[in-house]
């Protein structure tokens, strides 16, 4: 009689899927300054470094959005929270 479980080497290759990476992307807005978006990221975002952050605020200005940080879906959620309760125009969620 057949089984309907996973196999071992089935599970074994389901378990080391990589987790889910999504994007944090900031829209431009016409409401909130180069140094808010900068101090925002810096603050925000772990090992953002104020030279990056204008790179990212110049490029959200210039082509309308920029991803300011990828990675697993749980911290993901929770810069893009932090960064929309700041008053940033926060981009969805997308897979990576």
């Amino acid at each position: 009689m057949a089984s309907s479980s996973p196999s071992p080497v089935q599970e074994r290759q389901r378990l080391r899927q990589p987790y889910p990476h999504f994007k944090v992307v900031v829209l431009d807005d016409d409401v909130n300054t180069f140094q808010h978006v900068v101090e925002c990221l810096v603050r925000i975002i772990p090992g953002m470094q104020p030279d990056q952050a204008w790179d990212l605020a110049h490029r959200i200005d210039s082509e309308g959005s920029a991803v300011v940080w990828c990675g697993p879906q749980e911290q993901a959620e929770l810069y893009h929270q932090q960064l929309g309760a700041e008053g940033l125009t926060m981009g969805p969620l997308e897979p990576a």
